[in-house]
Protein backbone atom coordinates (compact mmCIF):
# COMPACT_ATOMS: atom_id res chain seq x y z
CA UNK A 1 0.00 0.00 0.00
CA UNK A 2 1.07 3.46 -0.70
CA UNK A 3 0.23 6.25 1.65
CA UNK A 4 -0.79 9.72 0.26
CA UNK A 5 1.31 12.55 1.49
CA UNK A 6 1.19 13.00 5.34
CA UNK A 7 -1.17 16.06 6.27
CA UNK A 8 -2.23 17.84 9.27
CA UNK A 9 -5.60 16.19 10.76
CA UNK A 10 -8.31 18.78 9.48
CA UNK A 11 -11.37 16.75 7.56
CA UNK A 12 -13.80 18.47 5.51
CA UNK A 13 -17.42 18.36 7.43
CA UNK A 14 -20.64 18.77 6.96
CA UNK A 15 -22.72 21.43 7.91
CA UNK A 16 -24.71 18.88 10.41
CA UNK A 17 -21.10 17.53 11.67
CA UNK A 18 -20.08 20.57 12.72
CA UNK A 19 -23.30 20.91 14.63
CA UNK A 20 -21.83 17.70 16.32
CA UNK A 21 -18.52 18.70 16.82
CA UNK A 22 -19.81 21.89 18.91
CA UNK A 23 -21.85 19.67 21.20
CA UNK A 24 -19.11 17.09 21.19
CA UNK A 25 -16.52 20.11 22.32
CA UNK A 26 -18.81 20.99 25.23
CA UNK A 27 -18.75 17.56 26.96
CA UNK A 28 -14.84 17.01 26.66
CA UNK A 29 -12.70 18.70 29.04
CA UNK A 30 -11.61 22.30 27.79
CA UNK A 31 -8.67 22.03 29.66
CA UNK A 32 -7.36 18.48 31.06
CA UNK A 33 -7.99 18.55 35.29
CA UNK A 34 -5.11 18.42 37.39
CA UNK A 35 -5.26 14.36 38.09
CA UNK A 36 -5.46 13.74 34.11
CA UNK A 37 -2.39 16.46 33.64
CA UNK A 38 -0.65 13.95 35.74
CA UNK A 39 0.26 11.46 32.95
CA UNK A 40 2.69 14.81 31.35
CA UNK A 41 6.01 15.86 32.57
CA UNK A 42 5.69 18.73 34.80
CA UNK A 43 1.92 18.85 34.25
CA UNK A 44 2.52 20.41 30.62
CA UNK A 45 1.36 19.29 27.48
CA UNK A 46 2.92 19.42 24.46
CA UNK A 47 3.11 22.43 22.84
CA UNK A 48 2.66 23.90 19.20
CA UNK A 49 -0.16 21.42 18.48
CA UNK A 50 -3.81 20.62 18.54
CA UNK A 51 -5.16 24.07 17.03
CA UNK A 52 -8.19 22.66 15.13
CA UNK A 53 -11.77 22.67 16.41
CA UNK A 54 -12.13 18.74 15.35
CA UNK A 55 -9.30 18.14 18.25
CA UNK A 56 -10.91 17.36 21.81
CA UNK A 57 -9.26 16.62 24.51
CA UNK A 58 -10.16 13.10 26.67
CA UNK A 59 -9.33 12.21 30.01
CA UNK A 60 -9.66 8.34 29.58
CA UNK A 61 -11.17 7.30 32.54
CA UNK A 62 -11.70 3.48 33.59
CA UNK A 63 -13.42 2.47 36.97
CA UNK A 64 -13.56 5.90 38.55
CA UNK A 65 -10.14 6.96 37.88
CA UNK A 66 -8.27 8.68 34.99
CA UNK A 67 -5.58 6.62 33.15
CA UNK A 68 -4.44 8.09 30.77
CA UNK A 69 -4.86 11.29 28.07
CA UNK A 70 -5.44 11.26 24.17
CA UNK A 71 -5.77 14.49 21.85
CA UNK A 72 -8.51 12.88 19.75
CA UNK A 73 -9.69 13.96 16.09
CA UNK A 74 -13.49 13.45 15.66
CA UNK A 75 -13.36 14.15 12.08
CA UNK A 76 -10.96 11.56 11.32
CA UNK A 77 -11.82 9.16 13.40
CA UNK A 78 -8.54 8.18 15.57
CA UNK A 79 -5.83 9.81 18.37
CA UNK A 80 -3.45 12.31 17.18
CA UNK A 81 -1.67 11.08 20.53
CA UNK A 82 -1.82 9.89 23.52
CA UNK A 83 -0.02 10.28 26.65
CA UNK A 84 0.47 8.25 29.73
CA UNK A 85 2.75 7.18 32.66
CA UNK A 86 4.68 3.81 32.09
CA UNK A 87 4.34 0.87 34.83
CA UNK A 88 6.54 -1.71 35.16
CA UNK A 89 5.55 -4.44 33.32
CA UNK A 90 6.42 -8.40 32.45
CA UNK A 91 4.76 -6.96 29.06
CA UNK A 92 1.82 -9.56 28.89
CA UNK A 93 -1.03 -8.19 27.20
CA UNK A 94 -4.74 -8.49 28.75
CA UNK A 95 -7.14 -11.00 27.89
CA UNK A 96 -11.02 -10.89 27.58
CA UNK A 97 -11.16 -7.62 28.16
CA UNK A 98 -13.96 -5.78 25.79
CA UNK A 99 -13.26 -3.08 23.58
CA UNK A 100 -14.80 0.25 24.48
CA UNK A 101 -15.90 3.58 23.20
CA UNK A 102 -16.09 7.12 24.26
CA UNK A 103 -19.32 8.39 26.16
CA UNK A 104 -17.62 11.44 26.33
CA UNK A 105 -18.10 11.74 22.44
CA UNK A 106 -22.15 11.04 22.37
CA UNK A 107 -24.53 13.64 22.36
CA UNK A 108 -26.16 11.33 25.06
CA UNK A 109 -23.17 10.84 27.01
CA UNK A 110 -24.56 10.29 31.31
CA UNK A 111 -20.92 9.31 32.19
CA UNK A 112 -17.71 10.39 31.68
CA UNK A 113 -15.62 6.93 31.61
CA UNK A 114 -15.48 4.70 28.81
CA UNK A 115 -17.94 1.91 28.38
CA UNK A 116 -18.59 -0.99 26.20
CA UNK A 117 -19.98 -1.43 22.64
CA UNK A 118 -23.43 -2.01 23.54
CA UNK A 119 -24.98 -5.21 21.67
CA UNK A 120 -26.95 -5.23 18.68
CA UNK A 121 -28.01 -1.45 17.18
CA UNK A 122 -25.87 1.70 18.27
CA UNK A 123 -27.56 5.25 17.28
CA UNK A 124 -25.98 7.00 14.50
CA UNK A 125 -24.56 9.37 17.25
CA UNK A 126 -21.69 6.94 18.35
CA UNK A 127 -20.17 6.71 14.59
CA UNK A 128 -20.25 10.20 14.13
CA UNK A 129 -17.01 11.45 16.29
CA UNK A 130 -15.50 8.52 16.92
CA UNK A 131 -14.30 5.22 15.31
CA UNK A 132 -16.50 1.56 15.68
CA UNK A 133 -15.80 -1.92 15.70
CA UNK A 134 -17.18 -2.17 12.41
CA UNK A 135 -14.87 0.24 10.68
CA UNK A 136 -11.94 -2.39 11.31
CA UNK A 137 -14.22 -5.51 10.53
CA UNK A 138 -13.41 -5.88 6.55
CA UNK A 139 -9.92 -3.84 6.89
CA UNK A 140 -8.30 -7.24 7.22
CA UNK A 141 -4.60 -5.44 6.45
CA UNK A 142 -4.83 -2.78 9.54
CA UNK A 143 -4.41 -3.82 13.04
CA UNK A 144 -6.27 -2.20 15.81
CA UNK A 145 -2.61 -0.63 17.14
CA UNK A 146 -2.78 0.90 20.31
CA UNK A 147 -0.82 4.43 21.42
CA UNK A 148 -0.90 3.37 24.67
CA UNK A 149 -0.11 -0.50 25.05
CA UNK A 150 -1.43 -2.54 27.22
CA UNK A 151 2.11 -3.67 27.52
CA UNK A 152 3.43 -0.40 28.67
CA UNK A 153 0.66 -0.75 32.18
CA UNK A 154 1.36 -3.08 35.25
CA UNK A 155 -2.13 -2.71 37.13
CA UNK A 156 -5.26 -4.74 35.34
CA UNK A 157 -7.61 -1.49 35.35
CA UNK A 158 -4.56 0.37 33.68
CA UNK A 159 -4.48 -2.35 31.02
CA UNK A 160 -7.90 -2.88 30.77
CA UNK A 161 -8.42 0.92 30.01
CA UNK A 162 -6.00 0.55 26.72
CA UNK A 163 -8.61 -1.09 25.03
CA UNK A 164 -10.91 1.67 23.43
CA UNK A 165 -11.05 2.94 19.63
CA UNK A 166 -10.43 6.08 21.05
CA UNK A 167 -6.74 5.14 21.73
CA UNK A 168 -6.31 2.85 18.82
CA UNK A 169 -5.14 3.45 14.69
CA UNK A 170 -5.01 1.61 11.91
CA UNK A 171 -1.79 -0.21 11.71
CA UNK A 172 -0.59 -2.37 8.43
CA UNK A 173 -0.29 -5.60 9.84
CA UNK A 174 3.07 -6.38 9.29
CA UNK A 175 4.55 -3.08 11.13
CA UNK A 176 2.37 -3.51 14.12
CA UNK A 177 3.34 -7.05 15.04
CA UNK A 178 6.93 -6.34 13.33
CA UNK A 179 9.09 -3.74 13.85
CA UNK A 180 6.81 -1.46 16.17
CA UNK A 181 6.22 -4.03 18.58
CA UNK A 182 9.53 -4.60 18.52
CA UNK A 183 10.23 -1.34 19.63
CA UNK A 184 7.63 -1.16 22.46
CA UNK A 185 9.47 -4.22 23.72
CA UNK A 186 12.86 -2.14 23.46
CA UNK A 187 11.55 0.54 25.23
CA UNK A 188 9.69 -1.34 27.85
CA UNK A 189 12.77 -3.60 28.82
CA UNK A 190 14.75 0.17 29.22
CA UNK A 191 12.08 1.89 31.59
CA UNK A 192 11.94 -1.38 33.36
CA UNK A 193 16.12 -1.48 34.16
CA UNK A 194 17.17 1.88 34.24
CA UNK A 195 14.48 4.24 34.83
CA UNK A 196 14.37 5.25 38.16
CA UNK A 197 11.68 7.76 38.36
CA UNK A 198 8.20 8.13 36.16
CA UNK A 199 8.50 7.79 32.56
CA UNK A 200 6.35 10.08 30.87
CA UNK A 201 5.50 8.66 27.36
CA UNK A 202 3.72 10.15 24.40
CA UNK A 203 2.77 8.19 21.36
CA UNK A 204 1.02 9.61 18.52
CA UNK A 205 0.88 9.59 14.21
CA UNK A 206 1.51 11.60 10.88
CA UNK A 207 -1.49 10.70 9.24
CA UNK A 208 -1.97 9.90 5.77
CA UNK A 209 -4.28 10.94 3.09
CA UNK A 210 -6.11 8.00 3.45
CA UNK A 211 -8.66 6.26 5.18
CA UNK A 212 -10.35 2.68 6.32
CA UNK A 213 -13.62 3.26 4.44
CA UNK A 214 -17.48 1.97 4.93
CA UNK A 215 -19.96 2.31 3.30
CA UNK A 216 -18.52 4.37 0.89
CA UNK A 217 -17.69 6.86 2.91
CA UNK A 218 -13.40 7.76 4.58
CA UNK A 219 -14.03 7.00 8.03
CA UNK A 220 -11.06 6.39 10.17
CA UNK A 221 -7.64 7.92 9.05
CA UNK A 222 -4.44 5.99 8.52
CA UNK A 223 -1.57 6.83 9.90
CA UNK A 224 1.45 7.46 7.81
CA UNK A 225 3.95 6.96 10.39
CA UNK A 226 3.24 6.03 14.26
CA UNK A 227 6.03 8.18 16.75
CA UNK A 228 6.66 7.94 20.65
CA UNK A 229 9.16 9.86 22.91
CA UNK A 230 9.84 9.06 26.41
CA UNK A 231 10.95 11.28 29.45
CA UNK A 232 12.66 9.48 32.33
CA UNK A 233 14.60 12.26 34.39
CA UNK A 234 15.65 9.57 37.33
CA UNK A 235 17.30 6.93 35.85
CA UNK A 236 20.56 4.70 36.68
CA UNK A 237 23.67 6.52 35.40
CA UNK A 238 25.70 3.49 35.88
CA UNK A 239 23.93 1.71 33.47
CA UNK A 240 25.71 0.46 30.36
CA UNK A 241 26.40 3.27 27.90
CA UNK A 242 24.40 2.00 25.35
CA UNK A 243 21.40 2.32 27.25
CA UNK A 244 22.44 5.46 29.69
CA UNK A 245 22.87 8.06 26.59
CA UNK A 246 19.03 7.25 25.89
CA UNK A 247 18.39 9.26 28.90
CA UNK A 248 16.86 11.55 30.07
CA UNK A 249 14.95 11.45 26.81
CA UNK A 250 14.98 9.55 23.78
CA UNK A 251 12.29 8.64 20.76
CA UNK A 252 11.89 6.83 18.00
CA UNK A 253 9.11 6.51 14.69
CA UNK A 254 8.48 4.00 12.14
CA UNK A 255 6.27 4.22 8.61
CA UNK A 256 3.41 2.57 8.92
CA UNK A 257 3.93 0.03 6.16
CA UNK A 258 3.82 -3.33 5.13
CA UNK A 259 7.28 -3.29 3.68
CA UNK A 260 10.36 -1.07 4.06
CA UNK A 261 9.08 -0.17 7.69
CA UNK A 262 12.15 -0.13 10.08
CA UNK A 263 11.88 2.03 13.00
CA UNK A 264 14.35 4.45 13.82
CA UNK A 265 15.38 5.71 17.44
CA UNK A 266 16.77 9.29 17.47
CA UNK A 267 16.94 12.38 20.15
CA UNK A 268 13.62 13.48 21.01
CA UNK A 269 15.06 17.25 19.24
CA UNK A 270 15.25 14.73 15.96
CA UNK A 271 11.86 13.48 16.36
CA UNK A 272 10.09 16.72 16.60
CA UNK A 273 11.83 18.61 13.57
CA UNK A 274 10.48 15.21 11.75
CA UNK A 275 7.39 15.82 12.74
CA UNK A 276 7.29 19.83 11.89
CA UNK A 277 8.68 18.57 8.55
CA UNK A 278 5.92 15.92 8.00
CA UNK A 279 2.63 17.46 9.10
CA UNK A 280 1.17 20.60 10.32
CA UNK A 281 2.62 21.95 13.74
CA UNK A 282 3.16 25.32 15.36
CA UNK A 283 7.16 26.35 14.93
CA UNK A 284 7.52 26.42 18.47
CA UNK A 285 6.23 22.70 18.68
CA UNK A 286 7.95 20.83 21.63
CA UNK A 287 6.38 17.19 23.11
CA UNK A 288 8.41 17.20 26.87
CA UNK A 289 8.65 21.06 29.00
CA UNK A 290 12.38 22.40 28.62
CA UNK A 291 12.97 19.01 26.46
CA UNK A 292 13.03 17.25 29.31
CA UNK A 293 15.65 18.97 31.04
CA UNK A 294 15.39 19.81 35.13
CA UNK A 295 16.23 23.38 36.21
CA UNK A 296 19.50 23.67 37.14
CA UNK A 297 20.98 19.83 35.43
CA UNK A 298 22.90 19.06 33.31
CA UNK A 299 22.74 15.91 30.55
CA UNK A 300 25.27 13.51 31.40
Amino acid sequence: MVHGRPKALLGHLSPGLWMLIGVVTATVEKEFSPDCREFVYMNTLPVGIGGSSTLVKICQRYNGKPRYLTLYDTAGRVPLYSAYTFKRSDGMKSVDVPWMYEPQLSTTSETGEMQSFPQGYMHQNFEDAQAVLEDYTNAIAYERGALNPDEHQGDPDDKAATYTLTNVVPQVREFSVGPWKAQEHAVRRRLNNYCRGTAYVITGIVPSGNHIRRYNMDRVTIPAYLWSAYCCIKYDHNAPYDERYKFPAYAHYGPNEKDSNQVLELSVKKLEDFIKKSTIVDKNFQLFLDDCVPPGSALP
